[in-house]
């Protein structure tokens, strides 16, 4: 997938591979090269390489990443299913391939809580040490379990 796009308006973004954040201004140009849940990797014109996702997502033309809703009363066996369905949505801005693919995830548990609600348990890897996208892949990891009920 390549689409060229102008930002309509100043905006957050990850720099890749160093994981460092950048300010991108409107009226830049890009061409967005991999746009997987909910996220968009871009190259812009002076060649940097970006990601670009939540509420930014706005500033390329985009709309943001719908928030999964949960009706009724939810058990750990399906709270631990809508995890890993949730962690199949988060993707290496560099591979397009989800962290669940990769084999980063080895480990998902739920447990409940005295008084209701879980705890969520997820241990991950890097794709590479000292990657620089390894905290940006964890917030995005925890933003989106942080969505589910607790």
């Amino acid at each position: 997938m390549r689409e060229e796009i102008t930002l309509s308006r100043d905006c957050k973004a990850i720099q890749i591979p160093s994981g460092y954040e950048v300010n991108l201004r409107a009226g830049l140009n890009a061409t967005i090269v991999q746009s997987l849940g909910g996220a968009y990797t871009l190259i812009t014109e002076d060649g940097m390489m970006v990601r670009v996702s939540g509420e930014n997502v706005t500033a390329i033309g985009k709309e943001a990443e719908a928030v999964q809703q949960v009706e009724g009363e939810v058990t750990a066996e399906a709270l631990e299913k809508m995890v890993w369905d949730q962690l199949k949505t988060c993707y290496d801005p560099e591979i397009p391939v989800n962290i669940v693919d990769l084999g980063l995830v080895y480990l998902c548990q739920v447990e409940p809580v005295a008084g209701g609600g879980f705890n969520v348990l997820i241990k991950m890897t890097l794709t590479a040490p000292g990657c620089g996208m390894g905290p940006v892949l964890a917030a995005d990891v925890n933003s989106k379990v942080a969505r589910f009920p607790a």
